[in-house]
């Protein structure tokens, strides 16, 4: 299975990158003489990639061993499902649900929502979770484990996919005409338990999330994900709001998905603004002071862990964000540079997390409770 993935941006490059089922069809269909003919043409492009990857895996490992001996813990994201180029795709197309030419009958995406009017189209391929289920969701797992080399805890992205997943018709213009199907449940986490040990999770349950979904994240202890830039609409039961967190919670400034804080701030409506700043119980302030006062809100919380973006520590704006959801292009170009990185910022959050007695993550905590069993 390594061999092939590696094998896959080769290909792909032989291809003029074109997505895989436009390969010739013997590749597509995976014949094993055609196969062999395309490793050994491409033996030397292969080799390239797998020294790219060794260095890249032993720079990981150097990076976690690095951090264990600052007592720190390192977290990564898993998101949920995976690009169509894929090796599950290319590899074993029988994990999705797929038509006789091996394209995905259903692609992933989200319902209209917070986002976007007309919902999010991703356009990766849907599991078919039976095909997993019967293999005891060895992939999975094996995913999993190849992260956890690298890190302490995993971030479930798309967590509700685990409870039902939006399906939309391959070639479908808008993500309107999907529907809910249901994903692998508890069948998947029990799974993950017997072969892993634990569950050291937390989940990404963000968007429009059903009680089946709560249900499933409480019934695992898994820490839930809460954002202060969605908490002030007005209304006193927002989960986003720090008055109804719980401590098994992650509580973000804003994500990857969401402007800075400081731009957020200016695009607000007034009455929003009115809001944050009563719940704040200070004057009202400018969009540079927005930043700073969700940190310091943050780490203020109940939350067990708290999570700033890199753009809100620095207090930097529109031209700081990273992603746009529902947009394809212009997404993740956004760079840090060395000079950026003042000693100013850093030295008010060390302030900070002193003051806020986050310094000394230990017992009783996130990271221990993800050991136990519900």
């Amino acid at each position: 299975m390594a061999g092939r993935l590696r094998a896959v941006p080769c290909a792909e490059a032989r291809n003029n990158d074109a997505y895989y089922l436009e390969w010739p069809g013997e590749l597509v269909r995976r014949l094993p003489a055609a196969l062999a003919r395309v490793r050994q043409g491409l033996a030397s492009q292969i080799d390239q990639v797998r020294f790219a990857q060794f260095l890249l895996f032993r720079q990981a490992e150097r990076l976690k061993e690095y951090a264990r001996s600052r007592g720190l813990h390192l977290i990564g994201d898993l998101p949920f499902f995976v690009s169509p180029r894929f090796e599950r795709c290319v590899g074993q197309p029988r994990a999705v649900p797929a038509d006789e030419q091996h394209r995905p009958r259903f692609v992933a995406g989200v319902p209209p929502d917070y986002f976007s009017t007309t919902g999010q189209l991703w356009g990766n391929p849907v599991y078919d979770w039976d095909a997993m289920s019967n293999t005891c969701y060895r992939w999975c797992i094996d995913r999993l484990r190849a992260l956890l080399a690298h890190v302490d805890t995993v971030r479930l992205d798309h967590f509700r996919g685990f409870a039902a997943a939006w399906h939309a018709p391959a070639g479908a213009l808008t993500a309107q005409s999907g529907q809910w199907v249901p994903g692998p449940g508890g069948e998947f986490f029990e799974a993950v338990r017997r072969e892993v040990g634990g569950l050291p999770f937390v989940a990404e349950d963000l968007g429009l999330i059903t009680p089946d979904v709560s249900a499933l994240r409480d019934q695992y202890r898994l820490p839930g994900t809460r954002v202060l830039q969605f908490g002030f609409d007005g209304h006193s039961d927002n989960p986003h709001l720090p008055d109804n967190y719980i401590s098994n919670t992650v509580v973000y400034t804003g994500t990857h998905d969401n402007p800075p804080t400081r731009e957020w701030y200016k695009e607000l409506p007034a009455s929003q603004r009115h809001f944050l700043w009563r719940y704040l119980k200070r004057p009202e302030g400018r969009s540079t002071d927005a930043a700073p006062a969700l940190i310091e809100l943050a780490w203020s919380s109940a939350a067990a862990l708290a999570i700033v973006p890199l753009q809100d520590v620095l207090n930097l704006g529109a031209e700081a964000r990273m992603n746009v959801p529902g947009r394809t292009d212009g997404n993740w170009r956004w760079r840090c540079s060395e000079d950026m990185l003042t000693p100013t910022a850093f030295q008010w959050l060390y302030d900070l997390t002193k003051t806020s007695n986050r310094a000394s993550f230990e017992s009783n905590t996130l990271a221990e409770r993800q050991g136990e069993r519900p």
